[in-house]
C-alpha cells in the first residue's frame, strides 16, 4: 500500500520544469524518501534505481571518473536504449558516495534531458568530503514524516480532509477531527507506524517498530561520531534527551558530567541527521525573525509519536480531551511546531519561538509565523484570554495588533485587551489545524484588517 505524500506534488511540478536540475532529497532515515521516489518512477517511461548501499552500484562511481561511461553503463546494464522518452535515474542512498554527488554537477550539464534525482539521510556529513559540492546547480528539498492531513489520507478520510480544509472549519466538525487527531498525536507519522496502524486500526503492535526505529538511530552513532568521545556523548543524549524539560542547558546535559562544548558538538551531530534538532529563540518583533543562538534551545525530535513511546506516555494519552495541559503542555508544542515544519520543503527553514529576557519581566511565547510585513505570536494554550501573560507582552511591543491561540476549543475570533490595555485581535484555532496555520493567518489578516 503505498501512501499520498504531499512532495509527490513538488515531485510533478519539477518534471515538468523545462530546467529540472538533478534533485536530492534530504531527511532523516526511515520517512519514506526511497518510497515516495520509487513510486514517482511510474511517471516515467523508464526509471533505473541505483542503492549506494550495494557495492555494486557504488563501484559504478569508483571505477568511471565521467558522466558519459557512467550513464552509458546505467543503460546498457538495464537493456534500455536511450531515446528522447523521460528516463528517471534514482540515486538512493547518494551519501554513501562522494564520488556520486560530486558527480551530479556533470549529470546536469551533461544530460539535461534525463531526470536525475538523488535521497540520503546523512548527506551533512557526506558532504563534508565534497568540496566541489555542485551548489547551484542542483535542487534539494526535505522530507518529514506523515502530517495530520497525510494520515488522513492514510486512513481513507477524505470527507474529515474536506472538513480541515473549510476555513473555518466547521463546528459540527470539530469532535470528529479532536478525536482522530488524539490518535495521531499518540502515535504519530513515521511511515512504517503509520501504514501498520491503517493496517489494524490498533496501537497494539506499534511497540517493537517503535523501538527497532529508535535503535536504528541509535546504531547510526557510528556515522555521525568523529570520535569516541563524541560517540559516547552522542549516545548519552539520545538515551536522556526525551527526558529533557523544555529548553536546555549544554554544560551537564542528562545529569552528566559533560562539557558545554562536547554537548553543544554532537547535538549538532544529530541536528544534521535530522533525528533531534535544535530550535532557537528569536527576540525579533518583525519579519526577518532569526534564531539567537546564544540563548537556551529547545530540542525536536524527528517524530512526536517517536518521542512519546520513548518517554512512555502513549497509553496515559489515551481518552484525553485536551492535550494542552498534557506532560506540561510539552507535547502538543512539539507536535505543532513538527506540523508547522512539515509544511516547508526547505531543507533550511526551522520552527521559531520567542523569548524576551529582561529583569523580573521574563515572557516566552511558542512560535512565530511570518506572514507579509507581520510577524504572528501563536500561544498554545487551554483557558481563557487572562493566561496569555506572554503573548500579550509581545502584542504590546508589536507593531501589530494580532495574536494567535491554539487549544482544543471551538474556532472563534475575539476582539480583546492586554491587561495593559491594547486592544488586539485573537484567533482561536482548534490545534488538529496546525496543518493550516499558514491559511489561516491569511485568512484572519484578510478578514480583520490591521488598522
Amino acid at each position: 500500500m503505498i501512501f499520498y505524500r504531499k512532495l509527490y506534488d513538488y515531485l510533478l511540478k519539477w518534471k515538468d520544469s523545462r530546467n529540472h536540475k538533478p534533485l536530492v532529497i534530504r531527511g532523516a532515515r526511515q520517512v519514506g524518501k526511497s518510497t515516495l521516489v520509487q513510486e514517482f518512477g511510474k511517471e516515467f517511461r523508464f526509471s533505473i534505481i541505483l542503492n549506494l548501499e550495494k557495492p555494486q552500484d557504488r563501484n559504478l562511481f569508483e571505477r568511471l571518473d565521467n558522466a558519459t561511461d557512467i550513464i552509458n553503463a546505467l543503460f546498457i546494464s538495464r537493456g534500455i536504449s536511450y531515446t528522447k522518452e523521460a528516463t528517471l535515474i534514482f540515486i538512493d542512498e547518494i551519501q554513501e558516495s562522494p564520488l556520486a554527488l560530486k558527480m551530479l554537477r556533470y549529470f546536469h550539464e551533461e544530460y539535461a534531458d534525463l531526470y536525475f534525482i538523488a535521497a540520503g539521510s546523512l548527506l551533512e556529513f557526506a558532504l563534508r568530503k565534497v568540496p566541489s559540492f555542485p551548489v547551484g546547480r542542483v535542487d534539494q528539498v526535505v522530507l518529514h514524516p506523515f502530517d495530520f492531513e497525510e494520515f488522513l489520507l492514510a486512513l481513507n478520510r477524505q470527507d474529515i480532509l474536506h472538513e480541515l480544509e473549510t476555513i473555518p472549519v466547521r463546528k459540527y466538525a470539530h469532535d470528529i477531527i479532536l478525536d482522530i487527531f488524539h490518535d495521531f498525536a499518540i502515535i504519530g507519522g513515521m511511515p512504517e507506524i503509520v501504514k501498520t496502524y491503517v493496517d489494524g486500526k490498533n496501537m497494539i503492535n506499534l511497540g517493537r517498530i517503535y523501538n527497532n526505529l529508535w535503535q536504528s538511530y541509535r546504531d547510526d552513532v557510528e556515522k555521525y561520531a568523529s570520535n569516541s568521545t563524541e560517540r559516547k556523548v552522542i549516545r548519552h543524549i539520545i538515551d536522556t534527551a526525551p527526558f529533557e524539560k523544555d529548553r536546555i542547558t549544554l554544560a551537564g546535559f542528562g545529569n552528566s558530567n559533560y562539557r558545554s562544548r562536547e554537548v553543544g558538538e554532537a547535538l549538532r551531530c544529530l541536528d544534521m541527521a535530522r533525528i533531534i534538532q535544535l530550535i532557537y529563540p528569536s527576540t525579533n518583533m518583525e519579519p526577518q525573525a532569526v534564531p539567537d543562538i546564544t540563548r537556551k534551545p529547545r530540542l525536536q525530535f524527528v517524530d512526536t509519536g517517536l518521542l512519546n513511546y520513548t518517554i512512555g506516555h502513549q497509553a496515559e494519552m489515551i481518552g484525553l480531551h485536551d492535550l494542552s495541559g498534557f506532560y506540561r503542555g510539552k507535547i502538543i508544542q512539539h507536535l505543532t511546531a513538527q506540523q508547522l515544519q512539515a509544511q516547508y520543503h526547505l531543507p533550511l527553514y526551522k520552527p521559531l519561538f520567542w523569548v524576551r529576557e529582561k529583569a523580573n519581566s521574563n515572557a516566552e511565547v511558542d512560535l512565530l509565523y511570518e506572514y507579509k510585513k507581520f510577524l504572528f505570536p501563536i500561544e498554545i494554550k487551554s483557558g481563557t484570554q487572562g493566561t496569555l501573560r506572554s503573548l500579550h507582552q509581545f502584542v504590546e511591543r508589536s507593531s501589530h495588533k494580532y495574536g494567535v491561540r491554539l487549544s482544543a476549543n471551538h474556532f472563534s475570533v475575539e476582539k480583546v485587551k492586554t491587561p495593559a490595555g491594547t486592544p488586539y485581535i485573537l484567533i482561536n484555532i482548534p490545534y488538529y489545524a496546525s496543518t493550516r496555520i499558514p491559511q489561516y493567518i491569511k485568512w484572519l489578516v484578510e478578514n480583520y484588517p490591521a488598522e
